[in-house]
C-alpha cells in the first residue's frame, strides 16, 4: 500500500500479533495489505462483508482476515473474531508513518510567553501566540496557528493549515488535520430594529477530551458564553460542523458533512453517518445510530436507529418507503377501477 516500507511478516508473525487461528503455511511472508480485489500474493486483505463473499473466493491476496463463521477458502485464513479491526491492526503493522525530527524551524514565530514541551516538532511558518501551552511530543506541521491561551495536553498533532483560535482546551494525543478550525466563532446574530443583525460576541471556548481527531476542513465552533464540548475518543470525519454551544459525548463519530446546530447536545457512542441535520436544542441519546441524510428535527431517546426527515425508528421508515414505492401502481389500479 502506498507509504508502506519495505516490512515483511510471516503468516505466523500476523497470526500473533493480531491473535488469529491461522489456516495455512506459517512461513508464507507478506509485505503489504491491500483490499480485496486490488490485493496480490504478498498482501493481506479482509471479508468483513458477506456481499464481498465472491470476491474473498477470487482473490489474489496471499492470506485474508476472515470470521470466525467464514468457510474455507482457496487462500490462506487468519481467522479472527472482527476481520475489520483485525485489518486496521494489520495496516498500522506495515505501513509507518512520517517521523519527525523535534526541532523548530526558524521561519515559525512564537510569542516569549507560550510555552512548548519537550521534544516538539515546529514546522515552517507556524504561528503560536501569547500564553499558549502545548505539552510534550507535539509535532506542528507548516502554517498552524495557536491562537493566545491555547492550552493542549500531550502528542498534540496539526497537520499544515490547522488553527486553534483563542482559549481553547485540547487533551491529551488530538489530532487535527488539515484546514480544520478549532473555536471558529459560532453563528450567533440578535436582529435590530433597523432590520439589520448585530453579531454576538463569542466569548467562549471550544474543549477537546483525549484522543479527540477533527478531519480535514470541520469546524468546531466557540460558543458565545460557556463552551462547545467533544468527548474523548470522539471522531469527527471531513467538512463537519459543529455549533456553538454544543456537547457531543466520548467516542461518538460524526462522518462527513454532518451539521450540528447550536446548543445541540448528543450522547456517547452515537453515530451520525453522513450528511445527517440535527436542529438546535435538540438532545439525541447514547448509543443512536442516524443513518445518511436523516434530518433530526426533536430529541432522540438512547438506542434508537433513525432514518428519513423528518427522522424516525429506521424500520418504520423503510416501511414507509416501501410504500411509497407502491403508489404509482395504485394510483393505475384505482383509475382503472374508476373507469
Amino acid at each position: 500500500m502506498d507509504g508502506s516500507r519495505e516490512k515483511q511478516f510471516t503468516l505466523a508473525d500476523l497470526a500473533l500479533h493480531l491473535e488469529a487461528e491461522l489456516e495455512g503455511p506459517p512461513d508464507a511472508i507478506l509485505t503489504g495489505v491491500n483490499g480485496i480485489e486490488a490485493a496480490t500474493e504478498q498482501q493481506l486483505t479482509f471479508l468483513a462483508n458477506p456481499r464481498y463473499t465472491s470476491a474473498a473466493a477470487a482473490t489474489r491476496a496471499g492470506a485474508i482476515l476472515v470470521g470466525p463463521s467464514t468457510a474455507p477458502l482457496r487462500t490462506p485464513i487468519l481467522r479472527v473474531k472482527d476481520p475489520y479491526l483485525a485489518f486496521a491492526r494489520a495496516v498500522a503493522l506495515f505501513y509507518e508513518a512520517p517521523k519527525f525530527v523535534p526541532g523548530i524551524h526558524p521561519t515559525a514565530v512564537l510569542a516569549p510567553s507560550a510555552r512548548i514541551g519537550e521534544r516538539a516538532h515546529i514546522g515552517p511558518y507556524v504561528v503560536v501566540m501569547e500564553d499558549v501551552q502545548v505539552g510534550p511530543d507535539a509535532v506542528l506541521l507548516p502554517h498552524c496557528v495557536l491562537y493566545p491561551g491555547v492550552r493542549a495536553g500531550r502528542n498534540l498533532l496539526m497537520h499544515a493549515h490547522a488553527v486553534v483560535r483563542e482559549h481553547c482546551t485540547l487533551g491529551d494525543n488530538v489530532i487535527i488535520q488539515s484546514g480544520a478550525i478549532i473555536g471558529a466563532d459560532g453563528f450567533g446574530f440578535a436582529r435590530q430594529p433597523s432590520g439589520g443583525w448585530l453579531k454576538i460576541p463569542q466569548s467562549g471556548k471550544v474543549t477537546l477530551g483525549h484522543s479527540v481527531e477533527v478531519q480535514a476542513n470541520a469546524c468546531v465552533d466557540r460558543a458565545s458564553v460557556g463552551e462547545t464540548s467533544i468527548g474523548s475518543g470522539t471522531k469527527i470525519d471531513n467538512l463537519v460542523q459543529v455549533g456553538h454551544g454544543s456537547t457531543i459525548g466520548a467516542d461518538t463519530l460524526l462522518c462527513a458533512q454532518v451539521g450540528l446546530a447550536g446548543s445541540t447536545t448528543i450522547g456517547d457512542r452515537v453515530i451520525l453517518a453522513g450528511q445527517v441535520g440535527v436542529a438546535g436544542h435538540c438532545s439525541v441519546g447514547d448509543g443512536v445510530v442516524a443513518t445518511a441524510q436523516s434530518g433530526i428535527p426533536g430529541d432522540v431517546p438512547a438506542g434508537m436507529t433513525v432514518s428519513g426527515y423528518p427522522a424516525v425508528e429506521n424500520r418504520q421508515w423503510l416501511k414507509s418507503v416501501a410504500a411509497a414505492n407502491r403508489l404509482p401502481g395504485l394510483l393505475r389500479n384505482l383509475k382503472r377501477e374508476r373507469k
